[in-house]
């Protein structure tokens, strides 16, 4: 039984949102975050709780407004103060193709190609169609920042980390082979992705309402790091400075999700890259309140109420574990309530929305 949503009269407070997270007080309930709800997900709720109808979009911008009108009454609605919103440039790289899981979804899903990628040598490297800046659609991040409710603000990055785009456009597998057989390859490579990457962020810096910058890297696993601390330090980490520098210099915090072990560089995201949060937990790996107890003290703690949770649990078992990261994590103070990841197409939209009301209580 929701008690405390849909909100009837959201009062949504993004300035208060970001002051709590930099370590500011905060007189209301713990906040929320989330990083990605799929779209199936999504649309029962608007369709049943929310009573709009739904629309996937398309090629006319009438289509697309009232797309994302739905996207802003599902983040205004359900209490959030912030809505996250990313969308890419059109890198090419090859793919796998698979059913998605839920019988209802009637979707395929993608998975990137770990052993054979786009760029294995520098005549792929020559050949490469790079996607340009100046090409890239800009309108729905616009449309999102200008008709914001009273109060929102607009949390956004480029989808797919600087890491992730190094890793599927030359594969997972070709990656490695190359940071030891031809290093030079790698950075030219990661130069055209950070070049092109710097400038789509140049434009997402010029927008009204953005209030932090929220990309998404995953650069690790269950025990550790995809490719060695030194590799990330030498290769990758630069580039997210350099992005968390830009986002500073706006007077903005960079919050940053990446999903694996990363104690191994967790001194250097915080002391020499900058950022402002973390986000993505997994209990197995270290539950958020361990983490919190680590870190807490330096930077925000985003999410952690375990995917496995949310996905296999029973509503109860969701709202027990929602009200123990409150109350053990609350009080802290630099926090806010979420998933550890992000929100499937497999997740029960009945868990979803028990962890949301549990929060909002």
């Amino acid at each position: 039984m929701l008690r405390h949503i849909p909100r009837p009269h959201p009062e949504p407070d993004a300035k208060g949102w970001i002051e709590f997270l930099l370590g500011g007080r905060r007189p209301r309930p713990v906040p929320l975050v989330e990083y990605l709800v799929d779209t199936a997900v999504m649309k029962p709720i608007l369709e049943e709780l929310l009573g709009r109808t739904w629309i996937a979009g398309g090629p006319d911008r009438e289509s697309q407004k009232a797309c994302l009108d739905n996207v802003i009454a599902f983040w205004h609605r359900l209490g959030y103060d912030v809505i996250r919103f990313e969308e890419g440039l059109p890198f090419p790289k090859n793919q796998l193709l698979a059913f998605d899981p839920p019988p209802s979804s009637g979707r395929l899903r993608s998975w990137a190609d770990e052993h054979q990628g786009s760029i294995r040598n520098w005549k792929d490297y020559d050949a490469y169609p790079w996607p340009v800046v100046g090409e890239f659609d800009f309108f729905p991040f616009e449309y999102l920042a200008r008709n914001l409710p009273d109060g929102m603000g607009l949390v956004s990055s480029h989808a797919g980390g600087i890491f992730e785009q190094l890793s599927w456009i030359m594969s997972y597998e070709g990656l490695c082979f190359a940071l030891k057989e031809d290093p030079s390859l790698v950075k030219a490579v990661l130069d055209r992705i950070g070049g092109l990457l710097t400038g789509f962020y140049g434009h997402l810096l010029e927008l009204p309402n953005l209030i932090a910058v929220f990309p998404g890297d995953d650069m690790g696993f269950k025990t550790g790091p995809l490719i060695s601390p030194a590799d990330l330090k030498a290769f990758i980490l630069p580039w997210h400075k350099k992005f968390a520098r830009m986002a500073h210099d706006r007077g903005l915090p960079y919050f940053l999700h990446s999903c694996g072990n990363l104690e191994s560089i967790m001194a250097d995201l915080i002391a020499d890259v900058g950022i402002d949060g973390k986000h993505s937990f997994e209990d197995e790996i270290m539950p958020v309140e361990n983490f919190q107890a680590n870190y807490g003290n330096r930077i925000a703690i985003l999410g952690g109420m375990d995917v496995n949770i949310l996905a296999r649990g029973s509503e109860t078992e969701v709202r027990r574990r929602t009200r123990q990261l409150i109350e053990t994590c609350g009080p802290r103070g630099r926090f806010a309530i979420g998933s550890g990841n992000s929100i499937p197409s497999y997740v029960p939209t009945a868990n979803y929305l028990a962890m949301l009301d549990e929060a909002l209580d």
